[in-house]
């Protein structure tokens, strides 16, 4: 798919068929993440890919913009390395580019995406760090939830000329 084409056609999807995806698409999502820019190249992301459906279960249950979860074919929890990347921000945006890739990817191969998000939540982000047992080092940020699609929707125009501003505001 052409990369505008994605861009512009991608949707959130919370409705999944509940069937597997393979691996091989796992992997391509993955790949996708791994070409995320980073601030100083540091790529300070780590991937935990959820297929255990009472795993699913178990994360859908404290996460309530999660619930679509044990339907879809896996989740993917991008979690950032403090010890990598210190600064807070960078490693919170290096994680989010990481998440569009995999969302736009998603997109891309004809599965559905929605990014769940975890940071800054305290509550989520030490629920998921006690269920996968991630060291105190690793932070998650944000879940991308996906599976073959159980709804289709229409791209939508979020383009706003009172957003834009050149030179000053």
């Amino acid at each position: 798919m052409d990369v505008l084409k994605a861009i512009m056609t991608r949707r959130s999807i919370r409705r999944f068929t509940g069937e597997v995806i393979t691996n091989e698409q796992i992997d391509t999502l993955l790949r996708a993440g791994f070409q995320a820019p980073s601030a100083h190249n540091m790529q300070p992301w780590h991937f935990v890919v959820l297929k255990n459906k009472e795993l699913l279960q178990e994360v859908s249950e404290f996460h309530k913009y999660a619930q679509m979860l044990p339907n879809a074919g896996c989740g993917i929890v991008v979690c950032g390395d403090e010890e990598k990347q210190p600064a807070r921000g960078f490693l919170v945006e290096d994680c989010a580019a990481a998440i569009q890739n995999i969302l736009l990817a998603s997109h891309g191969i004809g599965l559905g995406a929605v990014w769940c998000g975890l940071y800054d939540s305290s509550d989520l982000v030490n629920s998921m760090k006690e269920v996968l047992g991630l060291p105190s080092n690793i932070i998650p940020i944000g879940m991308v939830v996906v599976g073959n699609k159980d709804e289709e929707k229409e791209p939508s125009n979020n383009y706003h000329d009172g957003k834009i501003h050149y030179d000053k505001w």
